[in-house]
């Protein structure tokens, strides 16, 4: 599951797309998102929330999503799909997928892929046997994709249903040299931090608002006879994002934009004043499960459910990753908002950081039924269905807040649409996929081989550079 930004003002010309955002814009928007969660995040319980608006809109989320768009008869047709989505997450888009097939007569098959998906899908091109729609999870992957002559531009009944369901930033980053590529179907907001709500109270622990009061609570778990922090660094992804949030905040948005172009180098004091930060964490004694060898060999889903299994002795009484930790607290007995709760991550520099992902879908081979999949998949109907099932967020604002089944989802969800085009997508994910998506390589070693040692600043922000260097061609 490769998950993925500071919420940003993107201004626009006609002639030359965005325009580099501004501090003061990254304020207001990080404040409107930051303060809808922390206000509502907490004290939410985890089951009745989805019930809250009744009427039309609850019909939608329990699976009668209404026909919003119009899809053509497919009888007989085939298509394929594929997403390194594994468990929950592939389980509940299956349920999309069957959607599909009951409105139209066509028959669809997920395709699981692996990581990194462009050499997945690589393999299958070169033996004739591309999916029609893959799901890919970084503007890099379109980008690499578009290139390679893989990806087929959206037809216009595609492109009327982002115009009428997406905000122009979420279409922008779909397109690839002005033409539409991608439709953005599932969102992702990688700025919290999840705990065990037992071990904060047995500490007197509260939720931190910056970095400092953060170091604080941690220290308040510790003595408590918890482990601060799990982190599931079998996954060097998640690494990433915890090197972005920390940088958004602390170096700001221009700084961000300009790393994640690789038009200043990995060796900039502002990476060394990140990793320095970063290091408070990962190189502080007892503060990660497992050290940092049991953190190099748990992978992200039980780094979040051994934050939630133990009673009031768990492995770790925090785990930081996105609104998608859910889908993995739900396969503890912990209840969300009541047992496991949130915070924003906590401010590093002037404000906190907001970091976004999501995954894309793109079509390989053109084709009506292919078409036709896209356009379902950028419509509010489709969406809906996998909302109720938890765990996921969508970029579309026609999407019924009901149909989310709790208040934590719904807040989430709204925080998200409430920022419109005020938004940043991860980092790595903007990235060559050699740099910023590849087990083993890149970034995601690198960092991997921080955590491993978090002294060698010097020589991690060297491997980086050089890394990047290559990936990126300058």
């Amino acid at each position: 599951m490769r998950r993925t930004s500071r919420i940003i003002r993107i201004r626009r010309s006609p002639e030359h797309g965005p325009t580099p955002p501004t501090r003061r814009s990254a304020r207001a928007a990080a404040a409107l998102a930051a303060g809808v969660l922390a206000v509502s995040l907490t004290a939410c319980g985890g089951d009745d929330g989805g019930e809250s608006d009744g009427g039309d809109d609850k019909g939608k989320a329990s699976g009668d999503t209404g026909t919003t768009v119009t899809l053509p008869k497919l009888d007989g047709q085939t298509l394929e799909v594929a997403a390194v989505w594994t468990g929950a997450e592939q389980k509940n888009f299956k349920q999309v997928l069957a959607e599909f097939e009951k409105r139209t007569g066509a028959k669809v098959t997920f395709v699981p892929a692996q990581d990194p998906i462009i050499n997945f899908l690589g393999s299958k091109i070169a033996g004739g046997a591309p999916p029609d729609v893959a799901m890919l999870p970084q503007p890099g992957a379109i980008k690499q994709a578009v290139e390679k002559n893989w990806a087929k531009p959206l037809g216009p009944e595609a492109a009327k249903q982002l115009a009428k369901n997406y905000s122009q930033g979420w279409q922008d980053i779909g397109k690839v040299d002005g033409k539409q590529y991608g439709v953005y179907y599932k969102a992702a907001n990688k700025s919290l931090i999840w705990y065990n709500a037992q071990v904060f109270e047995n500490a007197g622990a509260s939720e931190p608002k910056t970095w400092d009061e953060l170091l604080n609570t941690a220290q308040m778990v510790y003595d408590s006879g918890v482990t601060p922090f799990s982190v599931g660094g079998a996954d060097g992804w998640t690494l990433t994002d915890w090197f972005e949030n920390i940088y958004l905040s602390q170096a700001g948005p221009e700084k961000y934009d300009q790393l994640a172009k690789h038009e200043i180098k990995w060796t900039d004091p502002s990476v060394k004043e990140a990793l320095t930060t970063l290091a408070q964490v990962w190189g502080k004694k007892d503060y990660v499960a497992g050290g940092a060898q049991g953190a190099l060999q748990t992978e992200f889903p039980a780094s979040v459910t051994q934050t939630f299994t133990g009673g009031d002795q768990p492995k770790a009484g925090m785990v930081y990753e996105g609104d998608f930790v859910q889908v993995n607290i739900g396969e503890t007995k912990a209840k969300v908002g009541t047992d496991a709760k949130v915070f924003p991550f906590p401010a590093v520099g002037d404000t906190p950081p907001v970091v976004s992902g999501g995954d894309a879908a793109v079509i390989l081979e053109d084709s009506e039924a292919a078409q036709a999949l896209v356009t379902f998949l950028a419509s509010p109907d489709a969406a809906s269905i996998q909302a109720k099932l938890g765990g996921y967020l969508s970029p579309n604002k026609n999407v019924p807040s009901s149909a989310y089944p709790n208040e934590v989802q719904q807040k989430m969800a709204k925080a998200l649409i409430d920022a419109g085009d005020d938004f940043r997508f991860d980092m790595s994910d903007q990235a060559p996929q050699a740099f910023g998506g590849t087990p083993g390589k890149g970034e995601w070693k690198a960092l991997q081989d921080f955590l491993k040692n978090p002294a060698d600043i010097a020589g991690t922000q060297a491997k980086l550079e050089a890394d990047a260097a290559a990936a990126y061609g300058n």
